[in-house]
């Protein structure tokens, strides 16, 4: 019945999108995107520990005008919610990240290319005007890299997110079974092929595992820096350790992201650990957050856990296959729409005033119980 009525009408919220993505993607595409590494553990953690949080609403607060906006790197956007960086949209729509980098401006949002884009750098950037920064993986030619950010930089892109946990692909085993085969990628055409001799298993991490440089540690981020004038932010920190050793080399933001559950599988869930990351930082950066956001709830917990924005990957994917710019601009509308009403009822006017006050894990409603 469920899916009928998700069939014969409009989603009425994110996850409806999931479906109609299984229903319009061949299964090697759709298990890609939805797919995690190994017995999926922390997939599901992604999700499932969101609702081991609970409001703590307030009352008799004026809200009768709700401010969604906020600023992030000194760009205004009209909510909380970016985009994350995915790669391959043009196996989900043929107008590929074009379409998503559309709906991004349309909804006033930050959208985060990633390198392993389908559309280039050039053709994201000539699409619209969304406000874009750029997702990079470092090769082991390090000359692939830099050009890859001088193109961002020079085609406005506004900050490099370094993604730093992927020295190699996870074993994302519905790929393996799939004999999953990267498309080629737009990119890196004369630089270096995607096409790779392999027999067994995905193409893809076959690809990763001949080009992703496994030495990229600490003391490479001055590399990073010496080449760009941009702002780095460094995405996949998911201990407080981490999180100092960022701040000493001087990064300029951090992305709490365990890679959509896509790389190591039995690390926390990302809402497990946000506080840590953020208690670490101490206010001196910004925080963002990443991994299962499915709600306008979610959100709003991440927030209170002391984000300053959230990133979708997922959702915006379903959203663009199943209806193309549309979809993905549907996707961030609902999960607004979602969050302006938590905030109402949850007594926060601003994002500003959304506190951890708000929220109560549920070690902390156990421990109130002993």
């Amino acid at each position: 019945m469920m899916l009928l009525l998700i069939m014969e009408g409009e989603p009425v919220n994110v996850n409806e999108f999931q479906e109609l993505a299984r229903l319009a993607l061949p299964k090697m595409y759709y298990d890609y995107y939805n797919g995690g590494a190994e017995d999926q553990y922390t997939l599901k953690e992604n999700v499932e520990s969101f609702r081991k949080i609970v409001l703590r609403p307030r009352i008799l607060v004026d809200v009768s005008r709700i401010d969604l906006s906020t600023t992030i790197l000194g760009h205004r956007i009209s909510a909380p919610i970016m985009i994350a960086p995915t790669a391959f949209h043009k196996l989900a729509h043929p107008e590929g990240e074009v379409a998503t980098a559309r709906a991004a401006a349309a909804s006033n949002t930050i959208m985060v290319l990633s390198c392993m884009s389908t559309c280039t750098v050039e053709e994201v950037a000539s699409s619209c005007n969304a406000v874009r920064f750029f997702q990079l993986y470092v090769y082991k030619r390090r000359d692939i890299s830099a050009q890859l950010v001088h193109r961002a930089e020079r085609n406005g892109y506004k900050a490099i997110v370094l993604t730093v946990d992927a020295p190699r692909l996870g074993r994302r085993e519905a790929d393996i079974k799939n004999k999953m085969i990267a498309p080629q990628l737009n990119n890196f055409e004369g630089l270096i092929s995607t096409k790779v001799d392999h027999d067994e298993g995905s193409n893809l991490e076959a690809f990763a595992k001949g080009t992703f440089d496994a030495s990229f540690c600490w003391r490479d981020l001055g590399w990073l820096r010496a080449i760009t004038n941009l702002p780095i932010l460094i995405k996949g920190v998911l201990t407080r350790e981490d999180a100092i050793k960022a701040m000493e080399v001087g990064v300029d933001g951090i992305i709490v992201s365990n890679h959509g559950a896509r790389q190591l599988d039995f690390t926390p869930a990302t809402s497990c650990v946000l506080e840590e990351v953020v208690h670490a930082v101490v206010g001196k950066v910004p925080v963002l957050f990443d991994g299962g956001v499915r709600r306008g709830t979610d959100v709003f917990k991440a927030l209170a856990l002391g984000a300053q924005a959230v990133l979708v990957g997922r959702p915006v994917v379903y959203g663009l296959a199943a209806k193309g710019e549309y979809g993905v601009k549907r996707v961030i509308e609902m999960l607004k729409d979602e969050l302006e009403l938590t905030m109402t009822l949850s007594g926060c006017p601003g994002v500003k005033d959304i506190s951890r006050s708000h929220i109560k894990t549920e070690q902390e409603i156990l421990h109130s119980m002993l």
